[in-house]
């Protein structure tokens, strides 16, 4: 069996994937600053009314992203244009601490030695409600007798009590990506 790539190259671009290609990366890509524009506290803290906007959200924008070809062959396309963007950015906010910086955001302290810095929760829009829940969460009584807390870039909310030297009693519910793939080494 001969292969002639010349055929289906011309095949590739007659089919119309390049322009799916660029409509689900522009979709992505639009995804990615939407999130960072509306914060980053809520992608950590979703309720039952942020996940029936992510499920209409993405119902709203499959039709953006591959247009009038509803195949496998354009939905295999569009999925495969949106692996590679998402492995390519990943890939570039590793290497380029400003470019991460600019897309993810910085950590942010909300609180330092049991008080809160309540310029930094107005930017953060969290509330001293929220700060006492997270505080209960990590097994501190109240926000007095939490040494350190910072929102992290993906939202969580990490605290340190007792002079940074006790750590949450009580795991998180959401694990890091990374967690028992560093100890397999």
């Amino acid at each position: 069996m001969h292969v002639n790539f010349l055929e289906i190259s011309l095949a590739f671009f007659k089919e119309g994937y390049p322009n799916i290609i660029v409509r689900a990366v522009s979709v992505y890509l639009f995804m990615i600053i939407a999130i960072r524009i509306f914060g980053k506290k809520e992608l950590a803290q979703l309720s039952v009314i942020d996940l029936v906007f992510i499920l209409l959200i993405s119902n709203a924008v499959q039709n953006a992203m591959i247009g009038p070809d509803t195949s496998l062959d354009g939905g295999l396309v569009a999925a495969g244009a949106l692996f590679l963007a998402n492995y390519t950015l990943k890939r570039i906010l590793y290497k380029n601490k400003k470019i991460s910086t600019l897309i993810q955001g910085e950590s942010i302290l909300l609180i330092y030695k049991g008080v809160p810095n309540m310029l930094n929760c107005e930017k953060a829009e969290i509330t001293i409600e929220e700060l006492e829940a997270a505080a209960r969460e990590h097994g501190s009584k109240d926000i007095q007798s939490v040494d350190l807390a910072m929102l992290e870039i993906d939202g969580n909310i990490s605290i340190i009590s007792s002079d940074f030297q006790k750590k949450s009693q009580y795991s998180h519910p959401r694990k890091h990506k990374l967690k028992g793939r560093l100890n397999q080494n």
